[in-house]
């Protein structure tokens, strides 16, 4: 199921990134060529950034791609480190379960108003709906490393013992 999910966030990215720089390529073209900009690209593009950002910043937590300051973790015994594990992905935790709960009432709030997009009218929770799903698979990703973690580091303590 990993696998699974692990290609998914890929082929997400991939999509929308081919997708951003298309239409920026188009825009890009059309106002050298044509003198006329549409105004719908930087709609689709900001929106589509949402989608690249939440997706990529799982694959990030995946792949332990985040910044750290090691020193005091690096230094530690086993028990402080799994303390120090266990501390940061409860809040790493924490701070996606909010982008899942307000990602969600902002989604419903634009449902139940009927907020559409400005340049193409389309349903603003369309592009709005990345944000608690990006959500939703960082908090997989973070429970998913947090345990990979801690088994490490205590299979590593009985291999010194």
């Amino acid at each position: 199921m990993e696998k699974v999910i692990s290609r998914l966030e890929e082929w997400i990215v991939a999509i929308v990134l081919s997708i951003m720089s298309t239409i920026a390529f188009v825009n890009i073209v059309s106002r050298g060529v044509a003198n006329y900009s549409f105004s719908f690209t930087e709609e689709i593009t900001v929106n589509l950034f949402v989608a690249l950002t939440f997706v990529g910043t799982a694959i990030g937590v995946r792949q332990h791609a985040h910044l750290g300051f090691t020193l005091i973790y690096d230094r530690s015994n086993k028990v402080i480190k799994n303390m120090i594990t266990v501390l940061v992905g409860l809040m790493m935790s924490l701070l996606f379960v909010i982008l899942i709960y307000f990602g969600i009432q902002m989604v419903l709030f634009q449902v139940q108003m009927g907020q559409k997009t400005p340049s193409l009218g389309w349903p603003q929770w369309y592009f709005s709906i990345m944000m608690p799903i990006g959500a939703c698979l960082c908090l997989l990703r973070t429970i998913q490393v947090t345990v990979k973690e801690l088994l490490e580091q205590n299979r590593k303590g009985e291999r010194t013992v």
